[in-house]
């Protein structure tokens, strides 16, 4: 029996996204936990790698864009940590542990545990029932949503940060690792807006783009993200184990995790190859020591 129904298929066609229940055990979340307490343990980040993740559009060319550390991550493991950690000195001023935004963006290739995750049969089944024939891994995540000062996602298309020609080639796995609820900052969508049947803005309102060599910021916006009518926006809670499916053009936000428990997700992103071009203009680039690897494996 397939892990995904011909009804989640369509629901995944006519929202934009979908809620499947039970990819991972507790067991198998809990080891996923557990591996990145030990690779946060044994981080040593240089101070000038100390930067501060944002998703406000300024703050974003200032942290990601102008920071070296951050284009050329997409195939290394590295570290994002959220505001207000370090003194004016770069010291922790949280538990280290409690000091990540996020891990990227090559857990999938260089952790065993992470990459097993990623090419398990459930995933390489729900990207068959689909109907990808080729799909390849773009990235991968480990986001925590840390207790009291995980910051707010403003409504966006991953499609302004990884875009094809044509558009609909790329899908998000977004895995909790714990309850993801309203309270701890779960995601929230519009249904439909990533269609053109449903929505005006089924294209993409916003690029990030590389700059020309030898130019700052290392990154730059082309157009400007829309202004979304708060009340279309409906929430996704996912049960521990489960996955959502996010389609790359339905727009997506999540809160402020005001609350008292983290949310921990282990995400990535997967693209169909076959007939697809890669802008060369995305942030993410393979390279020589990781070409975009295949989903399926034998």
């Amino acid at each position: 029996m397939d892990f995904m129904t011909d009804r989640d298929v369509q629901t995944y066609v006519d929202d934009g996204y979908v809620v499947l229940d039970g990819l991972l055990t507790s067991q198998e979340c809990d080891e996923l936990r557990q591996k990145m307490t030990e690779i946060v343990d044994q981080m040593d980040v240089p101070e000038h790698c100390r930067t501060t993740f944002s998703t406000y559009h300024d703050e974003q060319l200032k942290t990601q864009g102008n920071a070296d550390y951050f284009i050329t991550s997409g195939d290394k493991i590295r570290f994002f940590f959220e505001k207000g950690v370090f003194d004016d000195k770069a010291e922790f001023i949280v538990p280290k542990q409690r000091s990540l935004n996020k891990v990227g963006h090559a857990l999938h290739a260089y952790e065993p545990l992470y990459k097993k995750v990623t090419h398990s049969p459930k995933v390489q089944g729900i990207a068959k029932k689909l109907g990808l024939a080729n799909p390849v891994i773009l990235q991968s995540m480990y986001i925590f949503k840390q207790p009291g000062i995980g910051g707010e996602v403003t409504p966006h298309q991953d499609a302004t940060f990884l875009y094809t020609e044509p558009l609909g080639r790329v899908m998000g796995m977004w895995i909790a690792l714990e309850d993801a609820t309203v309270n701890n900052g779960c995601l929230w969508f519009i249904p439909g807006s990533h269609s053109s049947k449903l929505s005006i803005n089924c294209c993409i309102s916003r690029r990030m783009v590389r700059t020309p060599k030898g130019t700052y910021p290392l990154t730059d916006f082309i157009g400007k993200e829309q202004a979304y009518d708060e009340e279309k926006f409906i929430a996704a809670p996912v049960k521990k184990g489960g996955v959502v499916l996010i389609h790359g053009q339905v727009v997506h936000r999540s809160a402020e995790n005001n609350s008292e428990d983290s949310r921990h997700v282990y995400t990535f992103h997967i693209m169909e190859s076959q007939d697809t071009c890669w802008s060369p203009d995305n942030w993410l680039q393979p390279t020589e020591e990781l070409p975009f690897p295949p989903l399926y494996t034998k």
